[in-house]
């Protein structure tokens, strides 16, 4: 058995307690699109999973392995980190939905090309994911879904305190469905706007074949370009309808994970 000691007593016992804490709720913050974003500094990070973790260790009594370095206290520190990673995974999935459909809907704008660099994902994605993100973050924080989210990460420590077993089958087969909810919500938001994009394609089709003199490219581009944004325009009351489920939707898979 090894066992951190340094001699300060009652107060290093709380310390390893806080710290150990902090292993879940750092890395649900991690995961989560929202607060593991590259534009938000690590320095932010600690300090909010910190001040969650005095909260947890007010409020609730989770109590640290007494010897951390053990096989059993490194089994629950890594059990703590599974959980935290799949409680932000959850929300990773929900949030990739209108990424996904702005891959479709730009695509049959001809705007794939308009690529600019996602600060949540870092990696490059087309001008109009960065709408629908932004869209998203805002009415995700608007309707105070991430209060909800970081009260789930709290009561996760009622329903599994350290020490209990978390993976199970069921839980990885609910993590498969939420990955099928995301391609279902991707198309749900693309579909209106690629309808009509298709329709534009085969109008400008017809016309092309009818007068083959006529430059396809010069006069298809700009039509679905103009097509595109005038189905979004019109499709915008649902789309703000769909975010919002979007955002409710998140918080309760992230809340199904943690639920016996």
């Amino acid at each position: 058995m090894l066992q951190l000691n340094f001699g300060f007593g009652a107060l290093e016992a709380d310390f390893w307690r806080w710290m150990f804490v902090m292993t879940r709720i750092a890395a649900a913050m991690f995961a989560a699109p929202l607060f593991g974003t590259g534009t938000v500094p690590y320095q932010i990070r600690i300090v909010a999973s910190g001040a969650i973790a005095l909260l947890v260790c007010g409020w609730t009594p989770v109590q640290a392995p007494t010897a951390l370095l053990s096989i059993n206290g490194i089994l629950s520190a890594a059990n703590e980190v599974l959980i935290g990673l799949a409680m932000g995974f959850a929300l990773q999935l929900s949030f990739a939905a209108p990424t996904l459909a702005a891959e479709v809907i730009g695509g049959g704008m001809g705007m794939s090309i308009a690529t600019t660099a996602d600060p949540v994902s870092g990696a490059h994605s087309p001008a109009m994911g960065q709408y629908f993100a932004v869209v998203l973050t805002v009415i995700f924080l608007g309707t105070g879904a991430h209060l909800n989210w970081i009260a789930l990460l709290v009561d996760s420590y009622r329903t599994f305190p350290p020490g209990t077993s978390w993976l199970a089958a069921n839980r990885i087969d609910l993590i498969g469905q939420f990955a099928t909810q995301m391609f279902v919500t991707a198309i749900l938001i693309a579909l209106p706007v690629t309808l009509i994009l298709l329709l534009v394609q085969v109008t400008t089709g017809i016309i092309s074949r009818s007068a083959p003199s006529l430059n396809l490219f010069s006069l298809g581009l700009p039509a679905g370009v103009l097509a595109g944004l005038a189905a979004m325009i019109a499709a915008a009351p649902m789309l703000t309808d769909v975010m919002v489920d979007i955002s409710a939707t998140a918080v309760a898979n992230a809340g199904a994970l943690v639920l016996k």
